[in-house]
C-alpha cells in the first residue's frame, strides 16, 4: 500500500528568482504544485542527482554566494 501523501512541514524558504523559476518549470511539467515538488526531489534526493556534478556545481554555488547577496 502507497504511503499517505501528507505536507507536514511548512517553512519560509528564500529563493534565487533563477532557482524558483525551474521549479515552478519542473513543477508545471512534471503535473505537481511547488510544494510537492519540492517533497519528489528531496525524497528521491539520491536518485535524481548526479553526485559528481552535484559536488562541482555545489563550490561553484558556494564561491559566488557573497556576491550574489549584495
Amino acid at each position: 500500500m502507497p504511503k499517505r501523501f501528507r505536507l507536514t512541514r511548512r517553512f519560509p524558504v528564500a529563493m534565487t528568482e533563477d532557482g524558483y523559476r525551474k521549479l515552478r518549470g519542473f513543477a508545471r511539467e512534471a503535473g505537481l504544485d511547488e510544494g510537492e515538488a519540492l517533497s519528489f526531489l528531496f525524497e528521491n534526493f539520491n536518485s535524481v542527482i548526479n553526485e559528481e556534478n552535484l559536488i562541482h556545481r555545489l563550490r561553484i554555488f558556494n564561491s559566488e554566494l557573497e556576491a550574489r547577496k549584495r
